[in-house]
């Protein structure tokens, strides 16, 4: 599966969407798209994960990266998953109690 990452925005938030593994050899490309938003001074920004089947410590890194910039930029993140996979990995990390998770993009836009 090809790994696919898709910026737009909606309602005043940013929101990167990426398809596929995310893994060391991907998550530099979501890295590349997260880092520039995360860091926008009150800026909100929704990372969609629907469409990830895996996650590992590295895709971990660019959320936690993420998370951390947007903080310190004032601003949220707020992430999409719907496979059960990944929520496991966010679970076991303790991340789905730092970054509010959300099961659609519309559930994370009126959050």
């Amino acid at each position: 599966m090809e790994f696919t990452v898709e910026t737009s925005e909606r309602d005043g938030r940013s929101i990167v969407a990426a398809t596929g593994e995310l893994d060391a050899h991907t998550a530099p490309t979501l890295e590349a798209e997260t880092g520039p938003l995360s860091r926008r001074p009150g800026g909100a920004l929704v990372i969609d994960l629907s469409g990830v089947p895996f996650i590992d410590s590295t895709g971990i890194g660019v959320l936690v990266t993420a998370l951390k910039h947007a903080r310190e930029a004032g601003g949220t993140l707020d992430v999409v998953v719907t496979t059960p996979r990944v929520l496991k990995v966010l679970a076991l990390t303790g991340l789905d109690v730092v970054i509010p998770l959300h099961s659609t993009l519309d559930e994370a836009l009126s959050a």
